[in-house]
C-alpha cells in the first residue's frame, strides 16, 4: 500500500463528512487508519483549521467519531477534526495484545526506546508524520492553525504533545487525562516497558513534570474531570497537574463535574465547550 492515504468510508453528518482513510506509516512500520471530519465548505478556496483528538486506552480511530457528537459543534464552528488510531497494529509483536492497558490500543503517545517496542512511535506519528501527510494530501486543511485535545491516555498525549510543541498548537484541552503518569499504575507499566528503567526518560512524557520546563502557555488549558470517575484517585491525578501549573503561573481551568464517570457519555456532555474553546484559539 502507498503512503498516500486511501479513502475507505464516507458518511455525511451535520452538513459535513466523516471520512476514514488508511495509509502506510513509515514511522510505525504498518498500515494505519485515521478519520477526518470535514465541516461543510463555504467556498472552494476556504481552508479549515485542524483540531486533533487523541483517544484513550483500547480505542481506535472510530470511538470518538461514533460516540462523541463533536461533529455538530465542529460543523458550526468550521473546524476539521483529525482522529488518529492509538497504536500501531498488525505487527504481531509477542505480548502486544496480552493486556488492555499496554501494547495494541495503548501507545501512550510516546516514542518507545526499548528494542522490542521500537515501532511504538506514536509521538512522532502525531506530531510529525500525520500533519505532514495532511499538508501534502488535503489542500482544504490549514495545518498551520492547529489545536489538540484528548481523553484519558489521549488527554495525557494531548497535554504532553502541546507542552513540547507550543509553536505548533494554539490550544489544548483534555477529558480525564492521565495527568501524572510517572506516579500511577498505568504509567508505571507503560513507561517501564516502552522506555526502560531510567526515570528521567519517563518525565519527558509526563505533563506534571513538563509544565515546569514548558510554561509559556497563552491559551488557558481546559480540563474536565468527572467526580464519579473510578480512575480519578489512583490513575488520573489531576490535582498534581493543577499544583504544578499553579507554581509556574500557567492558566488552567479544571472543572470537576459531579456525577460523571470516565465514559463517552461524559465526553459527549461537555464536548461542545471544548470545541468552542479551541475554535476561539484558532481565530475563527
Amino acid at each position: 500500500m502507498e503512503t498516500k492515504p486511501t479513502e475507505i468510508s464516507s458518511s455525511k453528518m451535520f452538513g459535513g463528512y466523516n471520512k476514514r482513510y488508511k495509509h502506510l506509516s513509515p514511522t510505525l512500520g504498518c498500515s494505519m487508519n485515521f478519520h477526518i471530519f470535514f465541516p461543510p465548505s463555504t467556498s472552494p478556496s476556504h481552508k479549515f483549521p485542524v483540531l486533533y483528538w487523541l483517544s484513550g486506552l483500547t480505542c481506535t480511530d472510530e470511538n470518538f467519531i461514533a460516540k462523541s457528537g463533536a461533529q455538530r459543534a465542529a460543523s458550526s464552528e468550521g473546524v476539521a477534526l483529525i482522529v488518529p488510531d492509538t497504536s500501531p497494529r498488525g505487527l504481531n509483536v509477542e505480548g502486544e495484545s496480552d493486556s488492555w492497558d499496554f501494547g495494541v490500543g495503548a501507545g501512550f503517545y510516546l516514542n518507545a526506546t526499548q528494542e522490542k517496542w521500537k515501532n511504538w512511535r506514536m509521538y512522532d506519528y502525531v506530531v510529525k508524520e500525520l500533519p505532514a501527510l495532511l499538508l501534502e494530501n488535503f489542500p482544504e486543511l490549514d495545518t498551520s492553525r492547529a489545536s489538540i485535545f484528548g481523553h484519558s491516555m489521549g488527554g495525557h498525549g494531548a497535554l504532553t504533545v502541546y507542552l513540547k510543541n507550543l509553536d505548533k498548537y494554539r490550544s489544548v484541552s483534555a477529558f480525564a487525562p492521565i495527568a501524572n503518569p510517572i506516579n500511577c499504575p498505568w504509567g508505571l507499566k507503560a513507561f517501564t516497558n516502552y522506555l526502560g528503567e531510567n526515570k528521567a526518560d519517563w518525565e519527558e512524557y509526563d505533563a506534571t513534570c513538563l509544565i515546569s520546563k514548558f510554561n509559556n502557555v497563552s491559551a488557558t488549558i481546559l480540563i474536565d474531570q468527572g467526580e464519579d470517575d473510578k480512575f480519578l484517585k489512583d490513575q488520573l491525578l489531576p490535582h498534581k497537574f493543577e499544583e504544578a501549573c499553579r507554581k509556574v503561573g500557567v492558566p488552567l481551568l479544571v472543572r470537576l463535574q459531579p456525577g460523571y464517570d470516565h465514559s463517552y457519555y461524559f465526553i459527549a456532555t461537555f464536548i461542545d465547550d471544548h470545541i468552542r474553546h479551541h475554535a476561539q484559539a484558532l481565530n475563527l
